[in-house]
């Protein structure tokens, strides 16, 4: 029995072991499965993942090839070498039909006359010339005396907006209109006529667009523009000596910022405003001139290499203006027959304006800039600096197509440049000729343009008029104002208008109406033209006493322009010293006639802001007091 059992056990143990064998066995099977399906798995998503990745590293591949070509295919054409003064140097020693426009003036002149111009039209007319004050305005705040070149009709003017009197609506590129006033001089009390030309145009904002530029700019490298940009380079005169590089120690203590360094900076901020269809050359002049950038297309230079060149430029040497002006337009060589409608040509031209080589005279750089203007090559000046010289500038913008600002301040040129740059590089209306037939009034006197020598007694004459912003019907210095003399009885007055526009087609306009004799003012764009314009004569008549009693001990008595007697003079024209350029400073100092002068005009100035509603021409008001303070010695 006990043998029979123990066999029982024994068969039932292999059982039990064979049993555990097989489930070992298929756990193995499951768990080898289980990783086997995770390594699958895995390495197919692996396989995807790498496929994804080699699209993506293949994609990013392309386009930095496609960045690395269009960046190859990019020029940086620059070829002047600062420190070894390289570059390609070059020293210098009939009848017509005209289609009349309907005229934009009341039959009586009554006041309906001052009513606004449509809101459709948004592109008003300003004349070429200056477009600012700022280096009078400077130069009075570093308590220097301006040259009365500083200060101009238009100039002041551009800074206001101004009634055009338009009171109908104008479909013509220029559509004069008129506004008639009599008024009292402030000081002298007598009577005086004027008549104000409204510059309207019948462009609309949508309309406008500038052309295409080929531009040269002409940057100024001499050793004056190495001074700081609120001190005179050559100044000798008011016992602060600067010191070699035209720097005092204050300066070299502070660190002042030089007029090379906002020159360089301003036209890296000009470059920003240019489009790839535009053109870019450079040329630099001191004692010679030299070609540091080729005239090329914005979209095929390298940009960014060509700014980094011009912030490195220093400067060096004397100023050989006309070098750089005649270096400047042979650049245009092979683009004098371009599309008029398409393209524009222009030379743009930062300096301080004190050529001290070279042909310096005023006929060398005008006649230089005059027969460029005759091929369509056009210029505008941009003045930094207190010590720019205005004299010559002035000369060279009475040219067709040009005109000049003038740059303190990095901010106020980008400024400049956001709102007006393509205003700035457009003229729109050329020759521009106002005739004035009548037995009872002459053109005595032209205010805002800087061809007013060139009128006469019948005609006034407008080299250029460029498009300007208009605001609530109002125009940016959108007046040209005539002072008349009373030559008759009578009150009858003719007018007729002719210009040119940019594909010298003749247009014009005319008008008949009688001049209302009694004080009054047709509108405010009238009155506000006529403050301004006796605030220029003010100040300019000043500056010549100032300049011409300066000397001490001057034997001759001392005859003020403004007086009691003749109240706010036409100024006498200023005697030109060509070829002396390097302008020195003269300080403000006392003068209790003309700080009684200014008081009297101040009060008559401040009651006309208060009747125009324009508090933006209290700037003229401060600027006043701070001179009396300085005149009355109360400083």
């Amino acid at each position: 029995m006990e043998n029979e059992q123990m066999d029982g056990e024994q068969n039932e143990k292999p059982k039990i072991e064979k049993w555990w064998f097989l489930v070992t066995i298929i756990l193995v099977l499951i768990i080898v499965g289980v990783v086997f399906s995770f390594s699958y798995f895995d390495k197919e998503n692996n396989e995807k993942n790498d496929d994804i990745n080699n699209n993506i590293s293949s994609s990013t591949q392309v386009k930095d090839d496609e960045k690395k070509v269009a960046q190859k295919d990019l020029k940086d054409d620059w070829q002047y070498d600062n420190k070894e003064q390289g570059g390609v140097s070059k020293n210098v020693s009939g009848s017509s039909n005209l289609s009349f426009a309907s005229p934009q003036v009341s039959e009586s002149l009554d006041s309906s006359f001052g009513s606004p111009a449509p809101s459709n039209s948004n592109i008003g007319l300003a004349v070429g010339g200056a477009k600012d004050v700022n280096n009078f305005r400077e130069n009075i705040k570093e308590d220097y005396l301006p040259l009365p070149t500083d200060i101009s009709h238009e100039g002041l003017f551009y800074d206001y907006y101004f009634d055009t009197g338009s009171s109908s609506e104008c479909e013509e590129l220029f559509c004069p209109s008129y506004a008639s006033a009599v008024s009292s001089d402030p000081i002298s009390k007598e009577k005086e006529y004027y008549l104000s030309v409204g510059l309207n145009s019948g462009i609309s904002e949508s309309d406008f667009k500038r052309k295409n530029l080929n531009l040269v700019v002409v940057l100024d490298i001499s050793g004056s523009m190495d001074s700081s940009f609120d001190k005179y380079y050559y100044d000798s005169v008011t016992g602060q000596m600067l010191l070699k590089d035209g720097f005092s120690e204050e300066d070299v203590e502070e660190e002042v910022e030089t007029k090379m360094d906002l020159a360089n900076k301003s036209l890296v901020a000009l470059i920003d405003e240019l489009k790839p269809e535009d053109r870019l050359g450079l040329v630099l002049y001191e004692s010679s001139a030299y070609l540091a950038k080729p005239l090329n297309l914005i979209s095929e230079t390298d940009i960014s290499k060509t700014k980094e060149h011009i912030l490195e430029i220093e400067s060096r040497g004397g100023t050989n203006m006309s070098s750089g002006m005649e270096l400047g337009i042979e650049q245009y060589d092979n683009y004098l027959n371009i599309d008029s409608s398409e393209y524009e040509n222009r030379i743009i031209f930062l300096t301080d304006a004190m050529p001290n080589l070279g042909n310096s005279s005023e006929d060398g750089l005008v006649s230089l800039s005059q027969k460029a203007a005759e091929k369509g090559i056009y210029s505008t000046f941009i003045g930094i600096g207190v010590d720019f010289n205005t004299e010559l500038i002035n000369e060279m913008t009475k040219i067709q197509g040009a005109n000049y600002y003038s740059v303190h301040s990095e901010k106020e040129f980008k400024t400049r440049l956001a709102d007006e740059f393509e205003f700035m590089v457009t003229p729109l209306v050329f020759d521009l000729k106002l005739t004035l037939e009548s037995d009872d009034f002459e053109i005595e006197k032209v205010y805002g343009s800087p061809e007013a020598d060139k009128a006469s007694g019948e005609i006034m004459k407008v080299n250029t008029l460029f498009p300007s912003a208009k605001v609530d019907g109002r125009t940016k210095g959108g007046i040209v104002l005539l002072k008349l003399r009373k030559t008759g009885e009578g009150s009858d007055i003719s007018l007729k208008t002719s210009y040119l526009n940019r594909e010298k087609e003749e247009g014009g306009s005319e008008a008949n109406f009688q001049l209302n004799k009694n004080p009054h003012y047709y509108n405010n764009g009238v009155r506000k033209g006529i403050v301004l314009s006796r605030y220029v004569n003010l100040m300019k008549n000043w500056m010549i006493d100032e300049r011409e009693n300066y000397e001490e001990n001057n034997p001759q008595p001392v005859v003020y322009n403004v007086n009691y007697e003749d109240g706010i003079t036409l100024p006498p024209p200023m005697p030109y010293e060509l070829g002396e350029w390097e302008r020195t400073s003269i300080s403000l100092s006392q003068n209790e006639h003309y700080a009684d002068m200014f008081s009297e005009f101040l009060n008559y100035y401040n009651s006309e802001v208060e009747a125009l509603n324009d508090p933006e021409m209290e700037q003229e008001s401060q600027l006043m007091e701070d001179i009396i303070s300085t005149l009355s010695g109360n400083n």
